[in-house]
């Protein structure tokens, strides 16, 4: 494995640290590491860095501690209801930071990766919903919990509603119960289930094999992704259709077709 290149230096709510391609960005506030507004605008921040950063390829969340995030910060929020408004300002200007920070994510042309052990409940499902790629730990569970405080998951709703199917979001946020790492796997939340000891060693292996592709290439498969996820079935293809056709006139399309047929490894430009 490539040394670490970059690391931060002071320690603070989220922990960047780049080896060869991927960049891991760790939720570093335990026990609950809630996304407090400093937690979600040093992501947001570290996300904009990766994505100005042509040596990052791939993006790893991960944590700290025994969970992965409690969601937002319910103190945090609740200290705001002695604002002479009630805290509606607050409470807004942290939707409007947590909205801009998951469609980050989602249209960072880079791929992302959840690396989930403990507990992931709220805006923290809704990390992980918003996250390309979810790996998590056998013990691993997951949760929009909010109707059980008269606050329904309203927001990590799209997230959640966009990668499983309506009955398994509608059930998550009706009942507000945990369900564990298998049923997440059966609803679609995320791809696999490992051991913890195993956790890091399998991500680092997603994360390494998709930083080898074509970053051109990568860019422009995750975006075509998401924008026909919301077309009609004929708008989609005809969409993907002029996709493919500009993706073949890129330099990295005509190396990576010719190193397959002279059987040698292809060597990324990034145009």
């Amino acid at each position: 494995m490539a040394a670490i290149e970059k690391q931060n230096e002071a320690p603070g709510p989220v922990l960047k640290e780049q080896t060869g391609g991927v960049l891991r960005l760790t939720l570093a506030n335990p026990p609950a590491n809630a996304l407090s507004v400093r937690m979600m605008t040093e992501l947001q921040e570290a996300l904009d860095e990766a994505r100005d950063d042509a040596s990052v390829r791939v993006v790893v969340l991960g944590s700290a501690g025994k969970v992965f995030s409690a969601g937002h910060d319910l103190k945090e929020l609740a200290a705001h209801r002695s604002d002479p408004d009630g805290g509606e300002a607050f409470y807004e200007q942290t939707m409007k930071i947590c909205a801009t920070l998951m469609q980050s994510i989602v249209r960072l042309p880079k791929p992302v990766i959840a690396e989930v052990k403990g507990v992931a409940t709220a805006a923290g499902c809704q990390l992980v919903a918003s996250c390309d790629l979810a790996i998590a730990t056998d013990k691993a569970t997951f949760a929009t919990p909010g109707v059980n405080i008269g606050l329904f998951c309203s927001t990590p709703m799209v997230a959640l509603s966009r990668n499983v199917s309506n009955k398994h979001a509608m059930e998550m946020l009706l009942t507000g119960e945990q369900i564990d790492a298998g049923t997440a796997r059966e609803f679609g939340l995320i791809n696999r289930i490992v051991p913890e000891e195993y956790l890091q060693q399998v991500v680092n292996k997603y994360a390494e094999t998709i930083a080898s592709k074509s970053p051109l290439t990568l860019k422009i498969g995750k975006e075509a992704f998401y924008r026909q996820a919301e077309m009609s079935l004929s708008e989609a293809y005809e969409y993907t259709a002029r996709v493919m056709v500009e993706n073949m006139l890129t330099h990295d399309a005509c190396e990576g077709i010719s190193a397959f047929i002279e059987k040698r490894t292809p060597e990324w430009t990034g145009k």
